[in-house]
């Protein structure tokens, strides 16, 4: 449960990380960015998918208590 916590903060907080860096890359005329997006990017998808299964599961059992009650 705490790291699909993590990982639901982690969706807001990636691309605000990502347009600093992209500011600081911009300002010091660097080459680096599309790597530091690279690996935000994929941390965030794998966030997200770690989210997306955690809504299905909960769902799931919520449908299952409902279809229980409802018997």
């Amino acid at each position: 449960m705490y790291a699909t916590w993590r990982s639901l903060k982690f969706l807001i907080k990636g691309p605000i990380i990502l347009l600093l860096l992209f500011v600081i890359n911009v300002m010091t005329h660097g080459h680096w960015f599309h790597w530091a997006a690279l690996g935000i990017g994929i941390a965030w998808v794998l966030c997200l998918l770690r989210v997306i299964r955690a809504m299905i599961v909960l769902g799931g059992l919520a449908a299952l208590i409902a279809y229980l009650r409802n018997k």
